[in-house]
């Protein structure tokens, strides 16, 4: 007989995604009687938790009083003692019917793996787009600088926060002028689409600058300045897609990141694999491991609960792995805006207080004091400089840093206590934990 799974939504708002995600889980391939689907609604206002609850009864709905971030997911994971298996899919993911399977197999076949990880791919697929600037550099940012892409259309579709660089870019911005990204040189620009619609022959991009220069765009040039302007653009390239998650990376430093994000889909990423950590997005997780390691962190909230929950289970000698076979579609960022200030907030603030908790003493020191000079750094280049040149200064950036590590300096006390119980239970030095720490990608 097949290992009973519970797969757990967790649901805030989620309107149509969160719908035909449960709706994808329903298609798939595995005996419905061994198949326990569980949206955990964290005070959704939309009507799509009700809306779940009356019109499927295979599923069930347990309602949260509270919005408590992903660590909610906790509500469906502490009644788990019927199911082999816990699945957690994120309401902006649509699965594979055969996704579960490989996994299950994976678990089966490895009594020591804790977790493995689909093949997470971002939903929309891409074509490329080439745009070659001259670049520049303005006072207080010492990035060589192209051109400014500040919209994207698809048959007349707003796709710029879906938007990847794959090629001399310097990542997505949020500004009080909205969201935008900075190309270097000669950049590439993956342009998305609807997964289901065919190649689009055209698309359009915003581009502005200052000041004012040529750029090509695709085979032609054009005249881009401080005004934004819309280029139509010929597709010339065939549709792809890009990896959202391979498993999850420890980065120089103690960051987390996604193994491939932004990465085009290739037989790279066909090979089953070891990983340091999982993604919360979409993992199977065994319940022995949830009952030896414990929970979320209820303290997190959002971002870095599945980093802290898979370091603490390394440390406890658990392992995981990567399964390409697995298909997962995700709409990155669709419930929070990557850059956003709520995002930015809870990323520097929960990485602090991951490695307070789990990272050698000295290593977390560092963190914490790298923090500090960075911020300084960011603080010299954006706010005193401008003010000695009578330039506008832009303190954005600096609160944002300044309100997480005080925020992180706070859970400090409760980190130390965390801390003490984790270091009784390590059965793994932490220089072989270390040992996972990779550059950059």
């Amino acid at each position: 007989m097949l290992p009973s799974v519970r797969a757990v939504v967790l649901n805030y708002n989620g309107g149509d995604l969160v719908v035909r995600c449960v709706e994808s889980l329903r298609k798939t391939d595995w005996p419905a009687d061994r198949l326990d689907i569980v949206v955990v609604d964290n005070a959704s206002a939309d009507g799509s938790a009700e809306y779940l609850n009356r019109t499927y009864d295979d599923i069930t709905v347990m309602f949260n009083a509270h919005n408590d971030g992903f660590p909610a997911n906790n509500l469906a994971m502490r009644s788990i003692d019927d199911h082999a298996y816990v699945a957690l899919i994120n309401p902006d993911t649509t699965v594979d019917p055969g996704w579960l399977r490989p996994l299950v197999e994976a678990m089966e076949e490895d009594d020591g793996l804790g977790a493995v990880s689909p093949r997470m791919l971002l939903e929309p697929r891409f074509v490329d787009v080439a745009v070659d600037a001259p670049t520049h550099q303005v006072r207080g940012d010492d990035r060589d600088l192209g051109v400014r892409v500040t919209g994207v259309r698809v048959d007349g579709v707003d796709r710029l926060r879906q938007l990847h660089i794959t090629r001399n870019g310097w990542g997505a911005e949020s500004t009080d002028q909205g969201r935008h990204h900075w190309l270097s040189g000669d950049a590439v620009v993956a342009v998305p689409f609807d997964p289901d619609a065919p190649t689009p022959e055209h698309v359009s991009l915003q581009l502005v600058v200052e000041p004012a220069k040529d750029v090509r765009l695709g085979n032609e040039v054009v005249h881009v300045g401080p005004d934004a302007r819309w280029f139509d653009v010929a597709v010339d390239s065939e549709p792809y897609d890009l990896v959202n998650n391979a498993g999850s990376l420890l980065v120089e430093g103690g960051w987390g990141a996604d193994r491939g994000l932004g990465t085009r889909d290739s037989d790279v990423f066909d090979e089953s694999c070891e990983v340091f950590a999982w993604c919360g997005g979409a993992v199977l997780l065994r319940s022995t491991y949830l009952r030896e390691v414990g929970l979320f962190d209820e303290r997190f909230f959002l971002y870095y609960e599945d980093t802290d929950l898979s370091w603490r289970g390394r440390a406890q000698g658990w392992r995981y792995r990567y399964v390409p076979d697995s298909r997962i579609r995700h709409v990155h960022a669709a419930s929070t805006v990557e850059g956003s200030s709520m995002f930015v907030h809870f990323v520097e603030r929960n990485r602090l207080l991951m490695l307070a908790k789990n990272a050698p003493l000295a290593f977390a020191l560092r963190a914490y004091l790298r923090f500090v000079l960075s911020t300084l750094g960011i603080a010299r280049e954006q706010v005193f400089r401008p003010m000695m040149r009578g330039s506008r200064p832009d303190p954005t950036t600096v609160l944002r840093r300044i309100r997480a590590f005080v925020a992180a300096v706070g859970l400090l006390p409760y980190a130390a206590r965390q801390r003490r119980g984790l270091r009784r239970a390590q059965v793994v030095d932490d220089a072989a934990l270390l040992a996972w720490q990779v550059r950059q990608p």
